[in-house]
């Protein structure tokens, strides 16, 4: 006997699929981003950080990771103007969650940690 699905459920897992994407440039500057810095083999690498991104997506919202991605990168800003990004502990607190999903999601990957995530 065939099992028959609700349409109720069909319409909530794919809300739910759709409830994190990414748009796909970013996944690709990302899975990029993530080869560079990890080297390896081109399609272990490629199938490893495509995963990475998607833990990252599966767990944060877009706009989320867009903050996140952001205030990390301009952590690293030099002098006065970076001094906004390191005093303001709001943003250090993303900082440290993106690094811990970047780094959870690496492991959970099997990508090496030799270099540290940006």
């Amino acid at each position: 006997m065939p099992m028959r699905r609700s349409p109720y459920l069909l319409v909530l897992v794919s809300a739910l699929a759709q409830a994190h994407d990414y748009p796909t440039a970013e996944r690709v500057v990302f899975v990029q981003t993530c080869m560079r810095e990890h080297p390896g083999p081109y399609y272990e690498m490629v199938n490893k950080c495509s995963c990475a991104v998607d833990m990252i997506a599966r767990d944060v919202p877009y706009d989320d990771f867009v903050s996140m991605s952001t205030a990390t990168n301009a952590n690293s800003i030099g002098g006065e103007r970076g001094s906004y990004i390191r005093d303001v502990e709001q943003l250090q607190e993303q900082i440290r969650k993106f690094r811990q999903l970047q780094a959870q999601a690496m492991k959970s990957c099997m990508i090496p940690t030799g270099a540290a995530p940006r």
